[in-house]
This record gives C-alpha cells, sequence and structure tokens, in this order.
C-alpha cells in the first residue's frame, strides 16, 4: 500500500496545500517518512487524514467556479467502528459547502472494504448538495465494497460510477462527462 500515491498529474493546476480555501492550506508532506497506516500496512505520505485511522484522502482538484471537488481515497471505509462518513462530513465536506462546493467526485477504487453504520451524514450531506442542484458521485468503487455500500441503500445517495479511465481525462472534462451522465439519468 506505500506505493499507491495519490494521482499527482493534475498538480500543475491544482494543489490542495497552496489553495488558501483548502481545508490542507499550508500542510507540508514528508516524501521519506511514512507514518500514517491503514491497520498495519503504511501508506504514501502523500495522503491526507482527517481523522480516521483506517481512511485517508487527498483532494486532486476543486473548482470553485464551477463548484465541484474531486477527492481520492485510501483504506477501508469503516463507519461502523470509525465513524468515517461522520468525519469526513464534519472535517472535509463542511468546509468544502462553506466554500461553495456542491458537487463531489470521489475516487474510491482504493477502498477496499466498508463497513456501515447509520445513514444519518450521507442524507445530510445529501439534502445539502441537492438544495443547490449538486451531487455526490463514488468512482470505481471495488464491486465487494460496492456490494456492502448497496446493502446498506447508501447508493441513494451517492451515485456509483464506473469509469476506469478517469485519468486520462482533464479535471473540467471528468466533470462535464460525470455531470452530464448524471444529466441524462435526470431527464430520462
Amino acid at each position: 500500500m506505500h506505493e499507491i500515491e495519490p494521482f499527482f498529474n493534475w498538480r500543475h493546476i491544482y494543489i490542495a496545500e497552496e489553495d488558501k480555501r483548502s481545508p490542507f492550506y499550508g500542510r507540508t508532506y514528508s516524501e521519506f517518512e511514512f507514518s500514517q497506516t491503514v491497520y498495519n500496512y503504511f501508506i504514501h505520505p502523500q495522503w491526507d487524514d482527517f481523522g480516521s485511522r483506517t481512511l485517508y484522502l487527498k483532494i486532486i482538484y476543486v473548482d470553485y467556479e464551477l463548484q465541484f471537488a474531486i477527492i481520492e481515497f485510501i483504506g477501508e471505509w469503516n463507519d461502523a467502528i470509525e465513524n468515517d462518513i461522520m468525519e469526513l462530513k464534519r472535517e472535509i465536506i463542511d468546509l468544502l459547502e462553506k466554500e461553495g462546493i456542491y458537487k463531489f467526485i470521489l475516487i474510491a477504487e482504493n477502498v477496499l472494504n466498508f463497513h456501515s453504520s447509520d445513514k444519518e451524514y450521507y442524507q445530510e450531506w445529501f439534502e445539502e448538495v441537492t438544495d443547490e442542484n449538486g451531487w455526490i458521485v463514488a468512482l470505481n468503487m471495488p464491486l465487494a465494497t460496492q456490494h456492502d455500500f448497496k446493502g446498506k441503500k447508501l447508493n441513494y445517495y451517492i451515485e456509483l460510477m464506473d469509469l476506469p479511465e478517469w485519468r486520462v481525462y482533464k479535471p473540467y472534462h471528468l466533470f462535464k462527462k460525470i455531470d452530464d451522465e448524471l444529466n441524462k439519468r435526470i431527464t430520462i
């Protein structure tokens, strides 16, 4: 797991730690010191801690004008023990919403497991973004993780989509592709 880095090909256009409106503004990273773990496995030091011991993230792009953020995750999404959705909602999402972000692309291909608990934070997040014509999409969540996610009917709040080639897009084009797909579903 220590070799899996957050997607870095957009760093020439957005760096969360240099964005004054980002929850991670001013953060510094070590390229050599591996201190964060998911269970007993070290992860790359570029991942950001937001209060969970099993799930980490990286805000890889934000567009304040178009009101969207792209966030990549790694680890185990554990609401049952760690209450990851509460930590994510309070420590990251609420801050982004205060900055006018209401469309969220969650890159979930490195979310290895999902353990559910209550739906309240998902419902709250969904209601807040839909009040502003926003949405939440999780891209490329592994099938086993999707199974557990769907088992609790959380896909009502967070749309699950597969787009394995997402890395070939520039942020705007990825956003536009997802936004267009969601608009098609609504109008059908």
